[in-house]
């Protein structure tokens, strides 16, 4: 019987890669009508990091209001993916984002940032927090008590308080800080994951017996912070049910990953892609690509059977950089872009070492990844587009130092949207 050759399927866009930049693209199309997939390796960054959006937190120190510090900051760093993500387009993201998981309730904006601590008690700047983790803002300094749970080791409450005491603070700002440990029923377990404890307080039981054990330690005044770990599906019930019986402000604070409220993010996101029509395939690599001319034409898949072709007029690249596999650096020391092996931008001469000696150093390969014009399109050095219907987002695109800007999930969520916007404008 003679082999039929690939399947293949149609779409208006195709976007590859399942994070936060990804998933942004693709639901923003696909409530504009259009036929979207989403094909992916796996879930992406979102099950590892914060679900606060980091616009940008520093430049030479903290930063009060990225709105006002994004023009300088981009004029400073032409190479920066900032400079092709106009302020307005910026904060029409952030809007757009916070209408999207309005019930997630996340506050905050361009303008101000919050501080909110992290997992190890730094005092970290964030444009975008959900709600369940407002109160923990630090701007105005309060007394702090934090909630170690027996059985969580992804939470070190000691640690943090005792970092976060000593945070420098704008202005007057000081905090107090001290731990509460508390032993919820588990049953026979010893210990139990983070996604375990959400599932958990998700049992009216489990609150009344945490509320109970924990209302008893509380003094006036105090602001508590939980791990986050406040439910999955339910954490807004969860979040306010706490503050009603504790009566106390409730925050979540981070923990190790992997992280629930990415997890809620990630749900929330592919469930309103999914009521859109769009399709989302998770456990997909893609192999290999069809092209004609300055057009690609399609990608192709592994699958457990013989290999399928996912036909569209746009593409979106939203693999991520090193840590995902997006980027890659082989033996020799050559960084390529794993899917279309685009040019990659940002790479140091020959005679400079990639990595300098200290850890937290400023590596010089930090900024390598895909360099981009203006409708967020690849481009090789001064020729121009690669494929003038393939747009790259996230933590794919050069010139960011993201961990060190803290604009990780900012430049994800802006440039996701960018890239809708202009497929959309293209289109028309």
């Amino acid at each position: 019987m003679k082999d039929a050759g690939p399947r293949a399927a149609s779409y208006d866009t195709v976007v590859i890669g399942a994070g936060l930049a990804g998933l942004t693209a693709a639901l923003r199309l696909a409530e504009e009508g259009q036929r979207v997939a989403v094909l992916a390796k796996g879930v992406g960054a979102t099950h590892l990091a914060p679900a606060t959006i980091d616009v940008l937190g520093y430049v030479d120190g903290p930063v009060d209001s990225p709105a006002q510090a994004l023009p300088e900051f981009t004029a400073a760093n032409p190479e920066h993916p900032y400079r092709r993500l106009p302020v307005e387009l910026v904060r029409a993201g952030l809007d757009w984002f916070k209408a999207r998981l309005e019930e997630h309730g996340y506050r905050g904006g361009l303008d101000e940032n919050f501080l909110v601590p992290t997992a190890v008690g730094v005092a970290k700047p964030t444009a975008l927090v959900p709600e369940t983790m407002a109160a923990g803002d630090l701007r105005k300094g309060g007394r702090f008590v934090f909630v170690g749970l027996r059985g969580l080791k992804d939470f070190f409450p000691a640690y943090l308080a005792d970092n976060l005491a000593r945070a420098a603070l704008p202005g007057d700002a000081s905090v107090t800080t001290r731990i509460v440990e508390l032993g919820p029923p588990l049953g026979d377990a010893r210990d139990v994951s983070t996604a375990g404890f959400a599932r958990r307080f998700e049992q009216a039981e489990f609150r009344e017996s945490v509320a109970g054990e924990l209302g008893r330690r509380l003094m006036p005044g105090e602001i508590v912070g939980f791990p986050a770990v406040l439910g999955l599906r339910h954490a807004r019930e969860v979040w306010q049910e706490l503050e009603t019986r504790l009566r106390h402000p409730v925050f979540e604070v981070p923990t190790l990953p992997p992280s629930v409220p990415g997890i809620r993010v990630f749900e929330t996101m592919t469930a309103a892609l999914r009521r859109q029509g769009a399709r989302l395939v998770v456990g997909s690599t893609v192999a290999g690509a069809e092209s004609s001319g300055d057009r690609l034409e399609g990608v192709v898949t592994e699958t457990a059977g013989r290999p399928l072709t996912y036909r569209a007029r746009s593409f979106v690249l939203a693999t991520g950089g090193f840590a995902s596999g997006g980027l890659e650096l082989d033996s020799t020391g050559k960084i390529r872009e794993t899917v279309f092996d685009l040019p990659v931008a940002g790479i140091p001469g020959p005679k400079r070492p990639l990595f300098e000696t200290d850890y937290f150093d400023e590596h010089a390969i930090s900024r390598a990844g895909v360099a981009i014009d203006e409708k967020m399109r690849p481009v090789n050095g001064k020729n121009g587009a690669v494929y003038e219907n393939l747009h790259a987002v996230g933590a794919s695109l050069g010139g960011a130092v993201p961990w060190r800007e803290a604009s990780g999930n900012g430049l994800s969520l802006a440039s996701g949207y960018a890239a809708a916007s202009a497929i959309l404008e293209g289109q028309q």
